[in-house]
């Protein structure tokens, strides 16, 4: 299985997709996250993403590793972005290929929900009132 993985500034969806493809798999699936201008009816300027690097890429190889363990899966791509992000920016990327689209979905929902659960990625959220939380 082949792993991309990466914590910057600057991530995009098409380097996670053009690491995925593959001329053996049929499934491709993608997971983007991205900034949202509204947290519970309060208008959100941006976002500030922080974290502790190694601890962060060691828990993304885990769940690389968790996931080829439990699903035959050709590539898998992790991305998280650190820094500011403006509504409407790309967060996060995950993206799975396999021989299969069922496969495919079932490994990529897994490795992000195991990613916002145990990666060392923080966030603050800058409101329009001023409020920093």
């Amino acid at each position: 299985m082949d792993v991309l993985i990466k914590i910057e500034t600057e991530i995009t969806i098409q380097e996670a997709l053009d690491f995925i493809h593959s001329p053996a798999c049929g499934g491709e699936v993608v997971f983007t996250g991205k900034v949202r201008n509204d947290t519970k009816g309060r208008a959100v300027t941006k976002l500030f993403y922080e974290s502790y690097k190694e601890m962060a890429i060691k828990e993304m190889e885990k769940i690389a590793i968790e996931v080829e363990n439990q699903w035959p899966i050709h590539k898998i791509a992790l991305l998280h972005a650190v820094g500011d992000k403006l509504p409407g920016d790309v967060a996060v990327v995950v993206a799975v290929s396999s021989v299969h689209r069922g496969v495919a979905f079932d490994a990529c929902e897994y490795a992000i929900d195991t990613l916002k659960a145990k990666v060392p990625i923080w966030k603050k959220e800058f409101f329009a009132d001023g409020e920093v939380i």
